[in-house]
């Protein structure tokens, strides 16, 4: 089979499993191909060293990176369309030290909130209202839980009145009626950059891709503190983890309790009928934002995982590994 067609074979079974990345790693007698969806990896086809290779080399060659470079980091991009939709590609290689190259490949939906499905359909109402107040929102939860996707599906029912402006890195879903900035440090244009300048124009909602830094997060609260109303994602383990980890990123727990407005944790599920759905905990208590139980779940994060349970949607397994975040 030539390069380009097995490439489009493994890039539409991504697309049909969902998979946010596709990762080539190289193994004793060859390579691995891995799909990472609904926040697992599975193992998707055994390849040769010569044809992981080839097809290392094709992508890298479309995503304009060094061929001849096996060891070096790189980052890279390119689209191609798969099942007359469009992808957009976000490339990143790097060789171990036995110069093996090892590449992985985020997926980038066009569109991708569209086929957001919650779980509690009264969760997508709470977060919803929450789309009217300002200050500083923000979204938990373990990579390729949907963490952006749910950011733009909120913030489209309110964008038509409001001026958005998104900030990420990568830009991963295109929203024509956002303003959206990409972050590029070369051209000094990181996080902190971009905040600075958003701030100029004056927009009514900000989208963060992530706060990774104290600047960032600095930034951030001062926005929402000034009347904005910013959405973000941050890595915690749980809904409570996120005031910790601010703290550590150097946000003063007065400071938070004035700019925080609520705090979630997701998780993408498998449901018994096949499908995948989103489910929350959603913190909005002001007594509870900011303080640091020793559990990182709330009691009704147990109590909805144990509903959907009963009435079968979810499986035992699935259900005790919920409980267990």
């Amino acid at each position: 089979m030539a390069i380009e067609a097995q490439l489009d074979q493994i890039m539409q079974a991504a697309v049909t499993q969902r998979a946010s990345d596709v990762y080539w790693l190289p193994t004793s007698d060859g390579y691995q191909i891995l799909l990472q969806a609904a926040g697992k990896l599975q193992s998707l086809l055994q390849v040769s060293t010569e044809t992981a290779h080839q097809l290392i080399n094709h992508i890298k060659y479309r995503s304009n990176m060094a061929i001849s470079d096996h060891r070096r980091p790189q980052l890279g991009a390119m689209t191609l369309v798969v099942e007359q939709q469009t992808l957009n590609l976000r490339i990143s290689a790097v060789g171990d030290f036995l110069d093996r190259e090892s590449l992985v490949v985020r997926l980038l939906y066009e569109g991708q909130g569209a086929s957001l499905h919650y779980l509690v359909a009264e969760q997508r109402h709470q977060l919803s209202r929450l789309m009217h107040h300002t200050g500083l929102i923000l979204f938990s939860g373990p990579m390729g839980a949907g963490k952006t996707s749910t950011m733009y599906d909120l913030v489209r029912e309110v964008g038509e009145q409001r001026l958005v402006m998104t900030i990420e890195d990568p830009v991963e879903i295109y929203e024509p009626q956002f303003l959206q900035l990409q972050v590029n440090p070369p051209a000094h244009m990181a996080y902190t950059d971009l905040l600075k300048v958003g701030l100029r124009h004056h927009p009514d909602i900000f989208i963060i891709g992530e706060i990774r830094d104290a600047e960032t997060a600095q930034i951030a609260v001062q926005a929402a503190l000034s009347g904005h109303l910013v959405l973000s994602t941050i890595h915690a383990r749980g809904v409570y983890g996120i005031a910790p980890r601010l703290a550590q990123l150097g946000v003063e727990p007065e400071v938070l309790q004035q700019a925080l407005t609520a705090m979630s944790y997701q998780r993408l599920v498998p449901l018994t009928d096949g499908s995948l759905a989103t489910i929350f905990d959603v913190v909005t208590m002001p007594n509870e934002l900011t303080t640091a139980p020793t559990q990182m779940m709330t009691r009704k994060w147990g109590q909805l995982i144990d509903e959907q349970l009963a009435a079968g949607r979810l499986d035992n397994e699935t259900a005790h590994q919920l409980k267990e975040a």
